[in-house]
């Protein structure tokens, strides 16, 4: 699996709104996407404007090819980009090893 990470701070004021949105993007267009597998949403705690996306894809280019080429990725930005202070700051990594409790 590899795991997408983007970094995105949103304009102020508009948490509420933006959580909801990105809830539903990622149940109608994100879920159904090929390759899909998980997506986590998580809000800075010293900086209340930023988010981290965690995205789940089957393989790299489920992601750049299969997703960001496609129809679905122009509606996804078009529910979630409204909310962009600027550019997001994408990067995908592979796991080296984990550790739980």
């Amino acid at each position: 699996m590899i795991l997408e990470i983007a970094l995105i701070d949103i304009l102020p004021g508009t948490h509420a709104e933006f959580e909801a949105v990105v809830a539903t993007a990622v149940e109608t267009v994100l879920r159904p996407a090929a390759g899909f597998v998980s997506f986590e949403l998580r809000h800075g705690v010293e900086h209340s404007d930023s988010y981290v996306l965690l995205i789940g894809w089957a393989t790299l280019e489920d992601h750049t090819v299969g997703f960001r080429e496609s129809e679905r990725f122009v509606k996804w930005r078009e529910l979630i980009g409204p909310f962009f202070a600027g550019a997001p700051r994408v990067d995908h990594w592979s796991k080296v090893f984990e550790v739980a409790r």
